[in-house]
C-alpha cells in the first residue's frame, strides 16, 4: 500500500543545492522532505579534492562535504528519503510526486535540484582515472595541474573556455578535436589561437587513457585519427572532458518551461519557475557556473522563496 505524505516543501534531488535548501527550509520550521535521487550527493560524490568551497583551510573530499551537508540537513529537521521520484503532477493543488518505492507526496511547494551530468567519452579506461587526472571541470580542478601538461577534449565553447582557463595554471594545454575546425564562437577561437600555451590536435579522438593504475595517475592519452585510423599518443598529467552537460530534467519534460537544452528556466534573480510554487536550484538551471558554492547559494534562495510563497498563499 502506498504511503501518502503531506508536506510544505518537497525537495527533489540532493547535492549542494538540495541539501542547502533543506537546511534553510527546516530552520524555517517548514518540515521539508527531501528525496535524494539515484546519486545522493550529486556530482561532488565523484570529486576527490575540493579546494574552492569556502570555510575550509585544508583540501577536503567531495563525498565528505556532501555527507556533512546531509547530516546538517537531518539535524535541523529534514526528512530524507533514499528514493527517487518517478512522476510529478504540477497541475494539481497541492502538487503530487510519486517515488519508485511507492511514496506519494502532496506538497504545497516543490524545489527541483536534480542537477546535471557532464557528458563523458564512455570508454573503459576513462573510469579508472576519473578524479585521478581526468576531470570534467577545469574551474574545479585546474589549480591541481600547475606547471603541468594537460589536454582538453572537445571543440565547442565549453572546450575552448576550459582550455583558456587552464593556461592560467598549466605549462601547456593541448586541445584535441575530432574535426578539422572548432564549433566555438569566433571570438573564443581567436583568443585560443593567439595563446602561446595552446596547441591544437585536429581530426583525432581518444582511444584510451593510460597511466599508473596503482596510484592511480594519468600519464598519457592514446589517440586515433579520424582520417586514416593511425594512432599516436601525448603525455599529459591531466585530461579535461568538455563535450557538454545534460541537465537531469527528463522527469519534468512538458511539465515546466525549459530552454532548448532542457535546462529549467527561472525568473531573473530568482529560482521561481513557470509554475508558481515550483522552484529550481543548482545545475538543473545553471549552465554557466556549475559550482558547488553557486548551487548552495541557489538552494538557499529557493528555500527562502518557498517560505515567502507559503506565507503569501496560506
Amino acid at each position: 500500500m502506498s504511503e501518502k505524505i503531506k508536506t510544505n516543501v518537497l525537495i527533489i534531488g540532493s547535492g549542494a543545492a538540495g541539501y542547502t535548501a533543506a537546511i534553510y527550509a527546516a530552520r524555517a520550521n517548514l518540515k521539508p522532505h527531501l528525496v535524494t535521487g539515484l546519486e545522493p550527493g550529486g556530482q561532488l560524490t565523484i570529486t576527490t579534492d575540493v579546494e574552492n568551497y569556502p570555510g575550509f583551510g585544508d583540501v577536503i573530499q567531495g563525498p565528505w562535504l556532501m555527507e556533512q551537508m546531509r547530516e546538517q540537513a537531518l539535524k535541523v529537521g529534514t526528512e530524507i528519503h533514499n528514493d527517487f521520484v518517478t512522476n510529478v503532477d504540477f497541475n494539481s493543488s497541492p502538487f503530487i510526486a510519486t517515488t519508485d518505492s511507492g511514496l506519494i507526496f502532496r506538497s504545497k511547494t516543490t524545489i527541483i535540484s536534480t542537477g546535471a551530468k557532464a557528458r563523458w567519452l564512455e570508454i573503459e579506461s576513462e573510469e579508472k582515472f576519473k578524479g585521478y587526472g581526468i576531470s570534467a571541470c577545469a574551474t574545479c580542478d585546474g589549480f591541481f595541474f600547475k606547471d603541468q601538461d594537460v589536454a582538453v577534449i572537445g571543440g565547442g565553447n565549453s572546450a575552448v573556455e576550459e582550455a583558456l582557463f587552464l593556461t592560467n595554471f598549466a605549462s601547456k594545454v593541448t586541445l584535441i578535436h575530432r574535426r578539422d575546425q572548432l564549433r566555438a564562437e569566433k571570438i573564443l577561437q581567436d583568443r585560443l589561437f593567439k595563446n602561446p600555451k595552446v596547441e591544437i590536435i585536429w581530426n583525432k579522438t581518444v582511444k584510451n587513457f593510460q597511466g599508473n593504475t596503482d596510484t592511480p595517475a594519468l600519464e598519457k592519452i592514446l589517440l586515433k585519427s579520424t582520417t586514416d585510423n593511425s594512432e599516436s599518443e601525448i603525455k599529459v598529467s591531466g585530461a579535461f572532458i568538455a563535450i557538454g552537460h545534460d541537465p537531469a530534467t527528463s522527469l519534468f519534460l512538458n511539465k515546466i518551461k525549459m530552454d532548448k537544452e532542457n535546462y529549467i528556466i527561472t525568473k531573473p534573480d530568482s529560482t521561481s519557475t513557470s509554475i508558481p510554487g515550483v522552484f529550481a536550484a543548482g545545475d538543473v538551471k545553471d549552465k554557466i557556473y556549475r559550482q558547488a558554492v553557486t548551487a548552495a547559494g541557489m538552494g538557499c534562495i529557493a528555500a527562502l522563496e518557498a517560505e515567502k510563497f507559503l506565507a503569501e498563499n496560506s
